[in-house]
C-alpha cells in the first residue's frame, strides 16, 4: 500500500510524471518535423556492414556492443547442463563481445533456483551457473525489463538482480522501486559518460506503480522522455533499450517509430529494441540511430528462417554522440550457438 512508502519517495515520483506531461507537450511541434535518414536494413543481412555519420574520427572513445534476447532457459539450460558448459552457448562469438568496451543485451528471464510459475506456458527459469557465461562473454550491461523477468514471481527477479551483481553486470530496467528503473544505469569509458534506460510495453502497468515492489520499467512514452532528458544532464551519451513490437513481424509499426523519434528527440543517441525474435530495420534519425529489433542472440528458435537470424550493434561513440557504428549479422548453430556470418555482402 502507498502509506509504507515515504512521502520523498512519492513526491519524486510525483514529480517525474509532471516532467514527463510537460516534455509531451513541448516536443509536439518538434514531433512534426521529419529529420530520417532511413538506413534500411534487410531482416536477414549476410554480411558486416559500416557507416559513418560524417564525423571525423574521435580523439577520445567507447565501443559499444549492442544483441538481441538471451534466453539461457528451456533447451538451451538443458544443453549447458549436459555439457557441464555454462558459457557454451558464447563460444564462437565471446571474443566479438569481449573486445567492446561495454557489451549490452536483453536478458529473457530470469537466474534463480527459487520462485513459482506465474502460468504461462512459456516461462523461463535459468541456473544460476549460467551466469558465468554471461560473465566469460564480457558483458556489462543486461535489461531486464522485459515480458519474462516476472515469469517466477518475485524472488526469482531478486535473485536475478543479486546474480548481475555479483559477477559485475549492471541491471536496467527493474530494480526494487518505482524510482530505482527510472534511474539510469552509468557508466564513464575514457571520460565519456554513458547513461542507460531500460523498458517494456509487454507488461501490466501495474509492476511500474509508484507502490511496486520489485518494479519493472513500463513504456510509457512521457516518462521515458522525462527520463532520457534527466539522463542526458549526467551523461554525454544515453541510450534506450526497447522491449517493444509484435513477435515475428520484420517491419515495426509507425507507433514505435513515433515512439522511438520522440527519444530521440528528448535527448537519447541510441535506440536499441528486441522482443520479435527477428530482425527489423536500422535507422538513422537525426544525430541517433534506432534499431528497432536486433532479433535474437541466444534462443531455442530454429524452427523458421527468420528467427535463425540475429544482428549485433558496434557502437563508436565520442562526447558529442555516434561516431561510426557497424551491423554484424548472426546466424545459429543446430544448437542454437551464435555466429558471425563472413561471406561477401
Amino acid at each position: 500500500m502507498l502509506t509504507r512508502f515515504p512521502l520523498a519517495l512519492l513526491l519524486r515520483a510525483a514529480l517525474y510524471l509532471a516532467i514527463a506531461a510537460l516534455i509531451v507537450s513541448a516536443g509536439a511541434a518538434g514531433m512534426a518535423r521529419e529529420r530520417v535518414r532511413a538506413i534500411e536494413f534487410s531482416a536477414v543481412a549476410s554480411s558486416a556492414t559500416t557507416r559513418l555519420l560524417a564525423k571525423p574520427p574521435p580523439e577520445r572513445s567507447a565501443s559499444l556492443m549492442f544483441v538481441g534476447d538471451i534466453m539461457l532457459s528451456r533447451a538451451i539450460g538443458r544443453i549447458m547442463e549436459e555439457y557441464d558448459d555454462w558459457a557454451y552457448p558464447f563460444r564462437d562469438v565471446r571474443e566479438v563481445t569481449r573486445a567492446a568496451d561495454l557489451a549490452i543485451g536483453n536478458l529473457e528471464g530470469p537466474i534463480s533456483n527459487r520462485g513459482r510459475n506465474q502460468g504461462s506456458i512459456y516461462s523461463f527459469l535459468a541456473d544460476p551457473r549460467a551466469v558465468a557465461g554471461l560473465a566469460d562473454a564480457g558483458f556489462d550491461v543486461l535489461t531486464i525489463a522485459n515480458n519474462h523477468i516476472w515469469d517466477y514471481g518475485p524472488d526469482a527477479m531478486r535473485d536475478t538482480f543479486s546474480h548481475l551483481s555479483a559477477s559485475g553486470i549492471a541491471a536496467v530496467g527493474g530494480g526494487e522501486d518505482f524510482i530505482s528503473v527510472h534511474e539510469p544505469v552509468l557508466r564513464t569509458i575514457n571520460g565519456i559518460h554513458i547513461a542507460f534506460l531500460g523498458y517494456t510495453n509487454l507488461i501490466p502497468r501495474s509492476r511500474d506503480a509508484i507502490d511496486a515492489s520489485p518494479a519493472i520499467a513500463y513504456l510509457d512514452p512521457a516518462v521515458a522522455a522525462a527520463d532520457v532528458a534527466r539522463a542526458k544532464n549526467e551523461a554525454d551519451v544515453v541510450v534506450v533499450l526497447l522491449h517493444w513490437g509484435n513477435e515475428y513481424e520484420t517491419r515495426a509499426s509507425p507507433a514505435q517509430r513515433d515512439i522511438a523519434h520522440a527519444l530521440i528527440d528528448a535527448g537519447a543517441a541510441l535506440v536499441i529494441g528486441h522482443h520479435p525474435h527477428v530482425v527489423q530495420e536500422v535507422e538513422q534519425y537525426d544525430r541517433g540511430l534506432i534499431a528497432y529489433s536486433l532479433g535474437n542472440f541466444v534462443f531455442d528458435q530454429n524452427f523458421s528462417e527468420d528467427p535463425r537470424h540475429g544482428l549485433g550493434l558496434r557502437i563508436v561513440i565520442d562526447r558529442t554522440g555516434i561516431a561510426s557504428y557497424e551491423i554484424l549479422p548472426f546466424v545459429f548453430s543446430h544448437d542454437f550457438q551464435p555466429m558471425t556470418v563472413n561471406s561477401t555482402f
